[in-house]
């Protein structure tokens, strides 16, 4: 299982309707707004890294209101 979290720059106002949305995604545990340079932090996990790029680009990016996206997968050190 690969975990990842991805930080989420949206359009004005557009914050908490991206995290409603992208929470209800398959694969997304948690969608939380947060203020900073990102507007919305996202935990999200999949079977392989193939997975969580399908994940990132085909559900999470198609999102209405995001203009850009980085995805930081979690690594065990």
């Amino acid at each position: 299982m690969v975990h990842a979290y991805i930080l989420i720059q949206t359009e004005v106002g557009k914050a908490a309707q991206v995290a409603s949305t992208i929470s209800e995604i398959d694969g997304v545990t948690k969608a939380e707004d947060v203020t900073g340079p990102y507007d919305v932090i996202v935990r999200a996990e999949a079977d392989s890294v193939d997975d969580l790029g399908r994940l990132v680009v085909a559900r999470v990016q198609s999102v209405d209101g995001i203009t850009r996206t980085l995805t930081c997968p979690v690594v065990n050190i």
